[in-house]
């Protein structure tokens, strides 16, 4: 997935905007939106699994304490 995310990057920034319609223009910039947005959500979900592994590793400690 790694790899199909920097090859749309490639591709979104390699964009001669110079020779787009303006279809095209707002077209792109609804792209680049877009991926701007992945890439926080990307980040969000990187710190949620963080936060998982936290609480996982205090349930688990919580647990061999009691016994």
């Amino acid at each position: 997935m790694a790899d199909t995310i920097s090859e749309t990057v490639d591709l979104l920034y390699a964009v001669d905007q110079e020779n787009l319609t303006r279809d095209q223009q707002i077209a792109l910039g609804a792209a680049l939106a877009q991926l701007a947005q992945a890439e926080r959500l990307e980040q969000i979900n990187e710190r949620l699994r963080a936060i998982h592994q936290i609480l996982n590793t205090w349930v688990l400690r919580a647990a061999t304490d009691i016994r």
